[in-house]
């Protein structure tokens, strides 16, 4: 059950930690090391009362100053080990809360991603986790603690004097009056903040990822005020949430000095009067510090907690979102089976249709290429039979099964993919060429594989063989290289249905030459969809499908193509002659 989708409870954020499973064991130990430090810090001001009253310099008790030391000691050892197993809780809360949003995010559909940047999604895992963490494990600790000592402290100064435990409290309303407006405002400015940083993690992302890009375009200034422009958004806000930091310390301090003031003075006249001793003044002090220093803190702890309720939120929404649809379904073995596009109508948005009313068959075994003009609807094609994206209308047909059925694991594990990007992860030759393998694929498959795509020659060149680092997106190999890959990828896949985007477009006369030889060997006896680019690469197709504007206007040979379509047979004159 996705956990936003409780509205009854009012505390989202609250909800969101318990889901995580708090460990149970080292929360209560950290509890109970709040408890024991505080009763030990508590035994301190009596302990000093008592001293200050029998002060003098015959009576100086050695046990009483040991007793001292001893409990000062204690209290540290204690605390310590009692912010440790509280900061425990909190790494391992939110190390369970970036599980489930990575694990959540990688099941998230295309579309999902069509429309949000990388950068901004890695923003909600890192960072906004990282606001909770910061919460959970730095100021919930002090917090837990604090309220135990501000509990204890108040207790035992109404034991001791309850008019001037009333008089303390004062500051009471006068610090709720002044927080409840500005944690309003931080919430919303710390919202702006997550908002902002995520979408300029997104833009820098981008630009380092398409660096070579931004150098050929000489727009390295256009970026540049780009990121600056950002900068200064988040200058801004930074600025809004220190302007009310600024005013919470000082508001605080007035308030808490104003108390400290009239404690001593009000105090002091007591000691005067006889009606109270020099000790129980100290000891007051004393334990008023005690509930000054925690209420301090208490301060970032509601300024962080309405950072992390922004950060929440913006988890939660994530979390509720529908994962990809067939992670469960039939598995079925889809060799020698025909594919149907029935009826298929797609649109990313409502006012943008692309595809409209799309129907044709494909045999097994078979070649089908799709061409047209630009923008017509090919990919879409390819990303609907992917399931990347489901169709508005209609529906796609294993033999007689609908893939929407089928459990999308296994369908997506008998489809190989061969685009003319051939997209690489940062890694070995080795990690690109088992990419989604379960298990570890041996060496001498791989050898083999990389033989069927005219690859292992190149590779033997390399000093680390399989064990070569690619670099991002693969900028360490050629074009040719990085499509051979691609090739000996899917014939390690072994798929049953091949799904080519002119994976050699892009490529020189001589890498064209090897690439397409390894091509023609993976195709062979297998389902194979074409987007052509090229007429030449597709005249000897089973069938060709001519898409314009989305709608198919054409299905044949290339022959039948050529003497009856018009479009085609001006795109063949352009081309073949």
């Amino acid at each position: 059950m996705a956990v936003g989708r409780n509205k009854s409870h009012k505390n989202p954020f609250l909800t969101l930690v318990l889901s995580t499973r708090i460990p149970k064991t080292p929360f209560v130990i950290g509890i109970l090391g709040s408890l024991l430090t505080t009763i030990v810090g508590l035994s301190i001001p009596l302990l000093t009362r008592e001293m200050v009253d029998g002060f003098t310099v015959e009576s100086i008790s050695g046990f009483l100053i040991a007793i001292l030391g001893i409990a000062f000691i204690a209290r540290a050892a204690i605390d310590a080990i009692s912010r440790y197993f509280l900061a425990y809780v909190g790494q391992q809360i939110v190390a369970r809360l970036r599980e489930r949003m990575l694990s959540k995010l990688i099941r998230l559909p295309v579309s999902y991603f069509d429309k949000k940047t990388s950068g901004e999604s890695v923003s909600r895992v890192v960072n906004d986790t990282g606001i909770v963490k910061d919460l959970i494990s730095q100021h919930f600790p002090q917090f837990i603690t604090g309220i135990v000592s501000i509990v204890g402290a108040v207790i035992i100064l109404v034991i001791m004097d309850w008019r001037m435990t009333i008089l303390m409290f004062i500051c009471v309303p006068i610090t709720i009056l002044i927080m409840r407006p500005l944690g309003r405002k931080m919430r919303k400015i710390s919202r702006g903040i997550q908002d902002e940083t995520a979408s300029f993690s997104g833009k820098v992302q981008q630009t380092i990822s398409e660096v070579r890009l931004m150098k050929a375009s000489n727009a390295e200034k256009a970026e540049e005020n780009k990121g600056l422009n950002g900068i200064e958004n988040l200058l801004a806000y930074g600025l809004k949430e220190s302007r009310i930091l600024a005013v919470i310390a000082p508001l605080m301090q007035l308030v808490l000095m104003t108390v400290i003031v009239l404690i001593i003075g009000y105090g002091g006249i007591r000691v005067a009067e006889g009606t109270m001793t020099t000790g129980s003044l100290v000891a007051f002090i004393l334990y008023l510090f005690q509930i000054v220093i925690p209420l301090t803190s208490f301060t970032m702890f509601f300024t962080q907690l309405e950072k992390a309720k922004g950060a929440t939120e913006r988890m939660i929404e994530i979390l509720d979102l529908n994962e990809e649809i067939g992670q469960g379904g039939l598995e079925l073995d889809i060799s020698n089976k025909p594919v149907y596009y029935d009826g298929i109508s797609f649109s990313y948005s409502e006012d943008e249709p692309v595809l409209k009313e799309i129907t044709f068959e494909v045999q097994p075994g078979t070649m089908v290429a799709f061409a047209g003009p630009s923008g017509g609807g090919k990919t879409t094609v390819f990303g609907l039979l992917e399931r990347f994206y489901e169709p508005t209308e209609g529906r796609i047909l294993i033999g007689s099964t609908s893939i929407t059925e089928l459990n999308v694991v296994s369908w997506r594990s008998q489809i190989g993919y061969v685009s003319q990007e051939s997209p690489m992860i940062a890694g070995t030759i080795r990690e690109n060429l088992s990419y989604g393998m379960e298990g570890v694929v041996e060496d001498e498959q791989l050898w083999a594989v990389a033989k069927m795509a005219y690859a292992d020659q190149f590779i033997k060149e390399f000093p680390n063989k399989l064990d070569t680092e690619v670099g991002e997106r693969g900028v360490k190999l050629s074009g040719g290289q990085k499509q051979r890959i691609a090739i000996a990828r899917a014939f390690l896949r072994d798929p049953k249905i091949l799904m080519m985007d002119e994976a050699t477009a892009s490529l020189d006369s001589q890498s064209e030459k090897i690439v397409q030889q390894a091509l023609t060997r993976l195709m062979n006896g297998r389902t194979t969809f074409v987007i052509a680019h090229r007429l030449s690469t597709i005249v000897n197709a089973d069938k060709i499908i001519f898409i314009e504007k989305g709608e198919i206007t054409g299905i044949g040979t290339h022959v039948e193509l050529a003497n009856t379509h018009p479009l085609y047979r001006e795109f063949a004159q352009q081309q073949l002659t």
